[in-house]
């Protein structure tokens, strides 16, 4: 009967599971480790495509959020903190190799669009994805890191803009101008290297 209740409890909330951390109990954090570890695998993933580098960076994480639970204000909510964490941890493991903090990745919006439009219009371009995934690697390696980083987690995490906000502690006023620039950017990147796509500049 008591196992039975205990099966059927609803989940924590993770204002809770961090209150119990606190408290000295391992097992409510690796409770938001379960929660989470998903999405921090899939954040991560978009930056390297190396499993075991993957899986360092996403428990050196774990293991920052853990040692500095005790500084979690919760003035933003446990996801978009941790978040934050993973985001600085992935690009200064990168930066400290000397590598440039963006893999290929596949289909972001802004270039699918751009791509779509011109199979539309240019019958003889089909752009296989490797091809897509090299072109949008190379475009996104130009941009400044601030605007990298803001499609990253706007286009292909498709956080909210106020998750992106709480992320990088900027302003919403502040994501969407940084958008609207790194979109432009990469826009105008992409026209120069492949002008092919200039049919949807034009339209």
């Amino acid at each position: 009967m008591v196992l039975h209740e205990m099966a059927a409890a609803p989940p924590q909330d993770d204002a809770d599971l961090v209150r119990r951390t606190r408290a000295g109990d391992r097992a409510a954090f690796e409770c938001l480790v379960e929660r989470y570890q998903g999405r921090l695998f899939a954040l991560v993933r978009h930056y390297s495509r190396d499993p075991a580098e993957v899986e360092d960076i996403v428990q050196d994480t774990f293991l920052k959020a853990y040692t500095r639970l005790d500084g979690f204000q919760q003035q933003s909510s446990f996801y978009t903190w941790i978040y934050r964490i993973a985001t600085n941890t992935v690009l200064d493991f990168l930066k400290r190799r000397g590598r440039n903090p963006v893999q290929p990745v596949e289909d972001p919006e802004v270039l699918i669009r751009a791509t779509a439009d011109a199979r539309l219009s240019r019958p003889d371009s089909n752009l296989a994805e490797e091809e897509i995934a090299s072109i949008t690697h190379s475009i996104l390696a130009e941009l400044p890191e601030i605007f990298r980083t803001v499609l990253v987690l706007r286009e292909l995490e498709g956080m909210a803009y106020q998750d992106i906000a709480d992320v990088l502690e900027i302003s919403i006023g502040t994501v969407e101008s940084r958008l609207f620039r790194a979109r432009a950017k990469f826009k105008q990147k992409l026209l120069a290297k492949h002008p092919e796509f200039s049919h949807r500049a034009q339209s």
